[in-house]
């Protein structure tokens, strides 16, 4: 693994179906860009992380690895816009963990009349997806940025976890869920994570949008998450119902 002089030559179906990193939106994000572009996030924005409170973060999870290369699991929307300069993408799996729709979101795919949902990766039996190559000069510069995305605020925790490529283990950070964040709910019955999903809408699309393209991009790899493809399908009986009911009024 590495030293590829093509970052794609183990999945080339992938060539065209992630984001250019260089003119990613996520690249450039950032609490300030977020206020000017969104004023209605602005009591949203109230709970986010001072840019020291996350740094610390930062600094604390990469302790002890300077000058190392760095592999970064993806699960959720990192899998098809990454926004990191990477050297090379395998398709991975994570043993001990699982994708769930637990993360309540009322900014990137929802708003605080209609909340909508994100994955969090939390305990589970295994989670497929992707683990993306940082060569050890880029990493401080791509964490950064990963950092102004993933720990914007409350909900995600950064850790080491072990994850298996082609048989050989590779120890690959993440982000799980932090279940002492208000915005992590493990308790949202199955209706009401459909409805939140059916029904979430914010600044980078809908929740909606936001499943079926982890769906897609696993069906790609060949690896069928019957969750996530369940919950595709009960989120669009819901619309479709309620299409219904006002076609009907």
């Amino acid at each position: 693994m590495t030293g590829l002089t093509d970052a794609f030559a183990f999945h080339p179906e992938l060539r065209d179906r992630i984001a250019d990193p260089m003119t990613s939106f996520m690249r450039e994000i950032t609490v300030d860009m977020l206020r000017e572009r969104y004023p209605q996030l602005e009591a949203t924005l109230e709970w986010v992380h001072s840019d020291s409170e996350r740094e610390a973060t930062r600094t604390k999870a990469l302790a002890g690895r300077d000058n190392d290369d760095l592999w970064i699991f993806a699960y959720g929307s990192l899998m098809w816009d990454p926004a990191l300069r990477f050297s090379e993408v395998r398709r991975t799996e994570v043993d001990g963990h699982a994708r769930r729709f637990i993360l309540l979101d009322d900014a990137a795919r929802g708003s605080e009349g209609a909340p909508g949902l994100m994955a969090a990766l939390d305990s589970g039996s295994g989670c497929e997806g992707l683990a993306f190559h940082i060569a050890a000069k880029d990493v401080d510069t791509e964490t950064e940025i990963l950092w102004r995305r993933e720990m914007i605020g409350p909900g995600y925790e950064p850790r080491f976890v072990t994850a298996r490529i082609d048989g050989d283990d590779i120890e690959a950070l993440t982000f799980v869920a932090d279940h002492d964040a208000d915005v992590i709910r493990p308790d949202l019955s199955r209706a009401q994570q459909i409805e939140c999903i059916a029904q979430g809408e914010g600044f980078l699309g809908t929740s909606r949008a936001y499943l079926a393209n982890i769906v897609s991009q696993l069906d790609i790899l060949g690896i069928h998450d019957a969750d996530c493809a369940r919950l595709l399908r009960d989120v669009d009986d819901f619309q479709a119902a309620s299409a219904g009911k006002v076609g009907e009024n």
